[in-house]
């Protein structure tokens, strides 16, 4: 796996970890967790700025955005108790197909 999607990948855990502290900190009231929202997503957005060496801002905001949101939404439904409709799992089911699209279709992945 080239190192530009490892550190994807990490970039999504760090910011899925950053916004789950986030509903953890109650508005950032509690500070354990306000401390793990700051630190994690400065983690996601280094990575993130690392991975923009060598592919488009578009495809990687694309792919981070939506494995974020998928990730969130799981964890809101197992850690959090949020229940997911049909229409929700619908389109969380569209946005995976519209990553797997852009990674095995599309020549826009790498520079």
């Amino acid at each position: 796996m080239p190192a530009h999607y490892l550190y994807l990948i990490l970039a999504v855990a760090a910011e899925t970890i950053g916004t789950s502290a986030l509903q953890a900190s109650q508005q950032f009231s509690r500070l354990m967790p306000s401390i793990l929202v700051v630190l994690s997503y400065a983690i996601s957005f280094y990575l993130l700025a690392q991975v923009l060496r060598t592919m488009p801002v578009g495809i990687v905001y694309a792919i981070w955005s939506g494995l974020g949101i998928v990730f969130i939404a799981m964890i809101g439904f197992v850690v959090f108790g949020q229940k997911l409709d049909l229409p929700a799992m619908l389109g969380l089911g569209l946005i995976i197909a519209g990553i797997a699209v852009i990674n095995l279709f599309s020549g826009s992945t790498g520079h």
